[in-house]
Parts: C-alpha cells; sequence; structure tokens
C-alpha cells in the first residue's frame, strides 16, 4: 500500500477534524462556539437534539472525495443514505462555501460560525436531517432505504456522473435498500454514469446490532460479489492508517470506474468503511460506552453537570479548534487545501438541483392519437391507444434522453404495447433465447419486481432534471406510500427554499384497477392511494380520472408538462366503451368537470344529477341514464362526469367556487355520485359544499374471481343499483318507483343467475346504449 505524502496526510487529517469540530458544535453549542474562554453551562443549546452516530464517519467519505475529485477532476454528487446526520452535510457545506454562498447569515466567520450553531435543530432554524435546505442533496434525511435508488435513478443517461452513496448498515436492512443493489443490472457504463456505495458499516442501528455489521469480511465479499460488486474493505482504527488506507482503496476504485467504462470489467466497486459508531467521540461517559457503541446514535451524552460539560469541553479541544479557525472565526486557507475547484464541490452540484439542467420534453400532438367515436358503442383500450401517444414522446426526446417510463414488470400487462416498436426495456444482465424487448440502451424501466426500485429510480432520475411516468397495478402502488409521502415533503419544502430550481412532476399511471379483475380477484383490489395523494398540500397533489381513450390522450399530455406536483392517473387497460370525440374531450378536461352533452338532459332544473369520476362508474352512470330515460321519460336528468378530482374541493387550487359548484350540482337536488374509489373520499371533498343531498357509490371491499359487472353489482356501483338509491329520493309517484324498482331487481336477479350458468356477463351489459 502506497502511503500518502505528509502534506497531503495533514490536509486530509485538518478537513476531517474541522467538519467534526463543526459537527459536532451543531449538536451542544449555540455560544462560545470556538472555545474562546471555558466552556460553561450558559453555551450549551438548552435542549439537544440531533444525531452523530453517522456524522464522522460521514465527514471522512466526504474529506476523502474531495482528494478524489480534486485529483482526477471528477464530476461527483453525492447521496447521503444516513441522512440522519444533517449536521455532516452542513459542516461540510459550510467549508465548501456553498452554504454561505445560499445563506449570508451563515458568513465565514465568528458571527456566522455562531448562527450555525445555534441555528442547527433549533426552532426557526434547520432541520437536523439532511433537508430540501441544503445545497447539494436530493435525499431527505428521513427516506431511510430510498438512497441506492435514488442514485440510480441520478446515474441514468447522465454517462459523465459518479454518484457516491453513503449507505448505513442500519438502512441496508430496509426492504427497498434490500431490492435496490441489483439496480447495477440496468447499468450501462457507456451510457448511464456510476455509482459508488459506500457502506457505512459502524455496526449498530438506534439500539441494536445490524446484521451486516455482524458478518465476517468472508461473508460480506460473498453478498458483495453475488450482486455483482467488487468489494473493498476498510477497517478504520487509527485515524492516519485509515487516511492511508481508505485513499489507496478509492484510488482503486476510480481505476475501476475507468475500467467499468472501457468495458475491460463488469463488476462494480464498492466499499465497506468498518468505523466504529460516533467514532472519535469520548469512550465512555458516566461509565457507560460511547465511541463504538449505539450510545452513540443520537446526542452521545447530555449536558447536566460540570463533569459532563469538561468531557465535552475536551472532545471539542480534541479537533484543534484553534489550529483550524483564525482570530476572525474563519476557516484557515490550509484547512481547505484539499477542496476541488468551486463548480467540483459536492454541494454545488447542479445534478442535486435538476431544475437547473431541466429540458423541457418535446411533444407529440396528442390530437393525432385521438379516436372517432359514437358513443357507447366504439370501444377500445384506453392504455393500448395511449401507448402510442408514449411511443413517439419517447422517440422525440431520445436524443436528449430525458424521458423514461419506470413500471415493476407491468409495462406489457398495462398494455403499453405499441412503445416496444421503437424502445425496449432496459437490461444489461444475461440474455436467454426467450426473453423479450431486452436492450442496453432500453428506455423502459421494467426489469426489476420492485415497486420501491421503480419510483426510487424515477424520484432520482426527476431530481436530477429529466421526466418520466410510473404505470403500475393500481392495489401495489399502495407498496410505495410512504416513498410517495416523502416526496411531496420534499416538493413542499423546495418550494420555500428560493434558490431550488422546478422539477417535473411525478407522474403516476394507475391501471389494471379494481373494476375489472379476471383471475386476480379480492388481492388486487385497492384504490387506496388515491385517498393517501388527496391528503397531500393542495399545492402538490392531483389526481385525475379519464374515463376513455380521448380524454386519457388530453390527461397525458397535460400531465408530463407540469412541474413540482403529484399527478395521479387512473386509467383502464381494458377494451371499454368510448363516449366523446376529440373536441369534447379537450373541453372536458380543461376544465375537469362538466356535463356530457351527449345524455344529459338539456335543463337548468334537473330534478336528478348523475355524477361519475372513473372509466367504470361513468360507464354505470350512462347505462343508469340510458334506464332512466326509457322507463321515466319526464325525468330530467343531469350528468356529470368529474376528470379532475380536486374539483370537488372548495379549498383546492383546481377547486370549485361556491357558484360554480352550485350551478352544476344544484343546491338542494338529489345527487347520486359513482365514484371509482372509496366513498368516504368524495365525501370528504365536498363536505363544505351546499347540497347535501349527496349519495356516493363507490368501493366497498367487496369482490373477488368474478365477472366484470358482477363486480360492480356487489359493491353496488352498477346502473341498476344506482337507480334503485336515485328512487328513495325522487319526488315521483310511487306506481312509477315500484315500475322501475321491479325492472331493476328483475335484472339483478337475472344478472346473477346467467354468469352463474355462462361465466360471462349478459349482452346487454356491454351493448347498453341500444337498450329497449
Amino acid at each position: 500500500m502506497m502511503s500518502l505524502k505528509k502534506n497531503e496526510l495533514n490536509d486530509l487529517n485538518n478537513y476531517f477534524m474541522a467538519a467534526n469540530y463543526l459537527s459536532v458544535s451543531q449538536l451542544y453549542l449555540w455560544d462560545n462556539v470556538l472555545l474562546r474562554r471555558r466552556l460553561s453551562m450558559s453555551d450549551i443549546k438548552p435542549k439537544l437534539v440531533g444525531h452523530w452516530g453517522t456524522v464522522p464517519s460521514q465527514n471522512f467519505i466526504y474529506t476523502h472525495l474531495n482528494r478524489i475529485i480534486k485529483k482526477y477532476n471528477l464530476n461527483m454528487m453525492y447521496i447521503s443514505g444516513p441522512g440522519h446526520g444533517g449536521n455532516a452535510m452542513i459542516s461540510n457545506s459550510y467549508l465548501e462555501g456553498v452554504y454561505t454562498k445560499f445563506y449570508p447569515k451563515y458568513s465565514l466567520d465568528y458571527e456566522g460560525l455562531k448562527n450555525l450553531c445555534k441555528d442547527f435543530s433549533y426552532p426557526g432554524g434547520v432541520s437536523s436531517h439532511v433537508a430540501p435546505s441544503v445545497p447539494g442533496s436530493i435525499n431527505e434525511g428521513g427516506e431511510l432505504g430510498y438512497s441506492l435508488s435514488h442514485a440510480y435513478g441520478a446515474v441514468l443517461d447522465n454517462p459523465n456522473l459518479i454518484c457516491t452513496c453513503v449507505i448505513g448498515d442500519g438502512e441496508a436492512e430496509t426492504g427497498p435498500l434490500s431490492a435496490s443493489w441489483d439496480i447495477n443490472k440496468l447499468i450501462n457504463p457507456k451510457t448511464d454514469g456510476i455509482v459508488l456505495p459506500i457502506i457505512n458499516l459502524n455496526g449498530y442501528k438506534i439500539s441494536n446490532p445490524t446484521v451486516l455489521g455482524r458478518m465476517t469480511n468472508k461473508e460480506l465479499i460473498s453478498l458483495f460479489k453475488g450482486h455483482g460488486y467488487k468489494p473493498y474493505i476498510v477497517k478504520a482504527t487509527d485515524i492516519y492508517d485509515a487516511h492511508n488506507s481508505f485513499a489507496n482503496t478509492l484510488d482503486k476504485v476510480i481505476n475501476d470506474i475507468y475500467n467499468l467504462k472501457k468495458g475491460k470489467t463488469k463488476m462494480f466497486p464498492l466499499v465497506i468503511l468498518k468505523s466504529p459508531k460516533g467514532w472519535t467521540a469520548p469512550k465512555e461517559v458516566d461509565g457507560r460506552k460511547i465511541e463504538g457503541s449505539f450510545h452513540a446514535h443520537q446526542i452521545p451524552f447530555t449536558i447536566d453537570n460540570e463533569e459532563k460539560l469538561r468531557i465535552l469541553e475536551k472532545w471539542l479541544k480534541k479537533y484543534r479548534p484553534d489550529k483550524l479557525f483564525d482570530e476572525n472565526g474563519k476557516v484557515r486557507d490550509e484547512v481547505l487545501n484539499i477542496l476541488p475547484a468551486p463548480s467540483k464541490r459536492l454541494s454545488a452540484s447542479k445534478y442535486a438541483n435538476g431544475g437547473l439542467l431541466l429540458k423541457e420534453l418535446k411533444k407529440p400532438n396528442f390530437k393525432k392519437y385521438g379516436i372517432k367515436v359514437i358513443p357507447g358503442v366504439t370501444k377500445s383500450s384506453n392504455m393500448m391507444e395511449a401507448s402510442k401517444y408514449l411511443r413517439d414522446l419517447i422517440v422525440l426526446n431520445k436524443p436528449n434522453k430525458n424521458f423514461r417510463l419506470f413500471s415493476p414488470d407491468e409495462a406489457l400487462s398495462n398494455r403499453l404495447n405499441f412503445v416496444f416498436e421503437k424502445t425496449n426495456r432496459k437490461w444489461t444482465g444475461k440474455y436467454s433465447a426467450n426473453d423479450e424487448f431486452l436492450s442496453t440502451n432500453g428506455m423502459v424501466i421494467d426489469s426489476i419486481l420492485s415497486e420501491h426500485v421503480c419510483e426510487g429510480l424515477m424520484e432520482g432520475y426527476l431530481l436530477t432534471g429529466r421526466h418520466g411516468i410510473f404505470d403500475c397495478y393500481e392495489a401495489f402502488i399502495r407498496i410505495i406510500d410512504s416513498m410517495t409521502s416523502q416526496h411531496a415533503k420534499w416538493l413542499k419544502l423546495c418550494k420555500e427554499v428560493p434558490w431550488r430550481e422546478d422539477i417535473s412532476s411525478l407522474n403516476y399511471i394507475l391501471t389494471s384497477h379494481i373494476w375489472q379483475q379476471d383471475h386476480n380477484g379480492f388481492t388486487h383490489q385497492d384504490p387506496g392511494f388515491l385517498n393517501h395523494v388527496a391528503t397531500k398540500k393542495p399545492d402538490t397533489s392531483r389526481i385525475y380520472l379519464p374515463f376513455d381513450t380521448n380524454t386519457l390522450l388530453c390527461t397525458l399530455d397535460h400531465i408530463i408538462s407540469t412541474k413540482n406536483y403529484i399527478n395521479v392517473v387512473v386509467a383502464s387497460k381494458h377494451i371499454r366503451p368510448d363516449f366523446v370525440n376529440m373536441d369534447e374531450a379537450i373541453e372536458l378536461c380543461s376544465k375537469g368537470i362538466g356535463e356530457l352533452s351527449f345524455i344529459s338532459d338539456k335543463t337548468k332544473k334537473p330534478d336528478l344529477i348523475l355524477a361519475s369520476a372513473g372509466d367504470t362508474p361513468t360507464i354505470e352512470v350512462i347505462a343508469a341514464k340510458k334506464i332512466l330515460s326509457k322507463l321515466l321519460p319526464n325525468l330530467k336528468v343531469r350528468v356529470i362526469s368529474v376528470i379532475d378530482l380536486m374539483k370537488l374541493d372548495c379549498n383546492h387550487p383546481h377547486g370549485l367556487n361556491n357558484r360554480e359548484y352550485n350551478s352544476l350540482f344544484t343546491k338542494d337536488k338529489p345527487i347520486i355520485f359513482n365514484f371509482h374509489g372509496y366513498p368516504s373520499l368524495v365525501h370528504t371533498l365536498t363536505y363544505n359544499r351546499t347540497n347535501k343531498n349527496l349519495h356516493v357509490h363507490g368501493y366497498m371491499e367487496e369482490g373477488t374471481i368474478t365477472t366484470p359487472f358482477d363486480m360492480r353489482v356487489i359493491n353496488k356501483i352498477d346502473r341498476y343499483h344506482l337507480i334503485l338509491n336515485a328512487l328513495k329520493y325522487l319526488e315521483i309517484d310511487n306506481d312509477s318507483k315500484s315500475k322501475v324498482r321491479n325492472y331493476c331487481n328483475k335484472m339483478l336477479r337475472k344478472h346473477k343467475k346467467y354468469i352463474r350458468e355462462n361465466g360471462i356477463d349478459m349482452e346487454n351489459i356491454d351493448n347498453f346504449m341500444n337498450f329497449n
């Protein structure tokens, strides 16, 4: 092993000490931050909040990344997986001068240093986690387990980028992180960047040992070799030996990366840094082990007496602040010798502020993909038709390589078939003669069966300035509920950070939905993602329920141009009736809500409102109207389609005002609302509205292997149950009610018998436009 020169070793260690000193000071101090006098109780924050366990090892890694960036002129970004240690990234960004650039309050002098320490994890200050306010970050400290997929998403189509991802050994036990190791099978080193995973193996989580921490070196090497990595293990005991060993290891890693790029190897480098948890902290306090134990995870020890105050003072002085800072509180120039050029510094990375790199998508004219419609007679697979539009969207943006589809082995199942006329699934693993649509340069991420991986990859792709759509089975998007929540929180906070540029929206298409399950049944039924997204900030959440091909095309063309939103689109992949031509679809989608002119009675004073949101509920509402028109010809029925669900919420930016809402839904007439998901969501969105005569049908947690129409019947969103419910509130004579009620009950009995004898729905169910 080649040893570093003395001046190189000193430079590395000076920077490492400075980063550690700043990190400890942020945890404990709000005054006397350079120990210019003896530490007193009044110098200690009244409430100590934050984390230390991962921080020194991250400072060590960050120190050495500076060296290789400078030595090899690398283009690198940094992701902190164990992001609870926000003080580490803040300390390094401050030393790089980037933090001060964005926040002049934290000036490079004593006053700025004092503000830096006081504001950390303090009311009105900054988060103890790595947060959007921290330059260089695309991964929030609370997003435990998402770091590696974010990193791989960042390097997709960025061939000159190295993304170093620090992974905590506790974090490595999470489902999302465990599934992410094999994303290297999707990386083409010639067209993508390289992720350098560095496992911060300190042996402990909050209060338990880690699985990786109790494995032997032989077991660790076997594990990661099996995942396709070339692991290097560095054990940190003596600090100067650790500097030498880690520097030599990173030099080898850079050589491996060059060989990957040249096609000389297929093994991706990975580093395991075995360092004590809370490295460089006091060994023991009050008879309790600190360094090298889980007690170092958060605040290593409280300051509740003079003895502990002196221990803290001794700890801080160990870093030699008098050698690190000058008389004005500025970091000495020699401490910063290892820093690369300003534009190459990790917290200055443009990739970590992806809006700076964002190129608008080139969009095909969605109108040309529209279909000519005879309402209720023309039929198509909405997703299949939409895939023609997505196919050409990929082609138009292929030169910029800034749009991808993400899916967990479902792109074909979700009927995106036409996409594969022009691209393939991205895959760099082994091939078999039976494989289909695989390529090292495919623009569809579809080859790993993990919703966590797809979500993390797409987030990393968007956060670094690109665009994407995630298509998924509706029920299983719930797997990534918390990832969506964290992204929503990220977007919310980014809007409060002036220097964060807009990024493309997080777009979901949910299909294979609850209303046609075929062989899948009860396990594949869950529309609750709509409820989940509806609770997010109104300036972030958007939910769309197009009901046919043309409305889906209009919706897709809209969402892919938006910024800083979470857009959820629910669409059918099965053959369904189409109802509106393109011009009407455009008008309806631009409003987000409106009457269906081909079926709604032309009247200013309707007797009944039939409303729907979703493709299947709309079919049943229209069928119900056809029946009512035949059986109760004098009844005036207004038929309303809600495509933009948030139109119902008066507190949402998209929401109708009360005058607009009342003009559509009236102030008191009965509303039978047929909804794609759980009825409670519609009640939640409309609880402030004037008309309380609202009766919502939706999913009732019923249904297993059965016919499509029977799914509607057992959940009472079918045409007959809608009419039976409406009869309760209509002011018509009892004989008329009895006639209609008898008809509906007769048809429900007939349906039940027919499907059990024939295994399929009655013919008139699909051909309801010809009702007679």
